[in-house]
């Protein structure tokens, strides 16, 4: 497993459940994720309108992904959320995200978009080291 090392000149994003960065010493491995969305494993959209159910079901496809390499969530270190709803992401959907990932921490940027493929609401990008 590599050596993280959380940064937070700041602190005050610990509370939020993210670091402002991770420095990651000696990786064996490193995994870089596309996005992920709320689609099924045919690659159809789902959950039209629906954010929060939208969000599980890119968090259920990121965390196969990662298990498929062999890996696990708390080997996260960097994950992007894009969404065409800011307010609504980080007012009443947030919390899924630390939820799902528990005590992990991870780097994070969230970014509002105007517009993703299909109709969706939101995509998870994410980077994993051990």
């Amino acid at each position: 497993m590599a050596q993280r090392t959380p940064i937070n000149p700041h602190p005050w994003t610990t509370a939020l459940g993210f670091d402002q960065a991770q420095l990651v010493e000696a990786p064996q491995r490193v995994l870089v994720c596309s996005g992920q969305d709320a689609v099924d494993s045919d690659g159809t959209p789902r959950h039209p309108g629906d954010m929060a159910a939208q969000l599980e079901l890119a968090l259920d496809n990121l965390h196969a992904i990662i298990v498929h390499a062999g890996m696990a969530l708390d080997d996260v270190v960097r994950l992007n959320v894009y969404t065409t709803d800011v307010d609504e992401l980080i007012n009443q959907h947030f919390a899924r995200i630390n939820a799902r990932f528990g005590e992990s921490r991870y780097a994070t940027s969230i970014l509002g978009v105007s517009q993703l493929p299909a109709q969706l609401l939101v995509m998870l990008e994410a980077t994993a080291v051990d």
